[in-house]
């Protein structure tokens, strides 16, 4: 399976970047995006391992529940 390269805006937003075969691949791009953004860019690039493009979509606008760490 793939690993896709997404923009993902404060506000959920997707933009499609491009799809990669190997992490090291995808992270290494990920990485060079989130060195060369501007301090004014308030968006995130994110990667995503899925089947195929509409899952990845699927995965991450969908929100996340809190990570719970130890017991209260």
């Amino acid at each position: 399976m793939p690993y896709f390269v997404y923009r993902v805006s404060p506000k959920l937003e997707l933009t499609y970047i491009d799809t990669k075969d190997r992490y090291q691949e995808a992270r290494t791009l990920v990485r060079n995006l989130r060195g060369e953004r501007a301090a004014e860019d308030d968006g995130d690039y994110r990667l995503i391992f899925a089947s195929q493009q509409g899952e990845a979509e699927r995965l991450l606008s969908t929100p996340r529940d809190a990570r719970v760490i130890g017991e209260d």
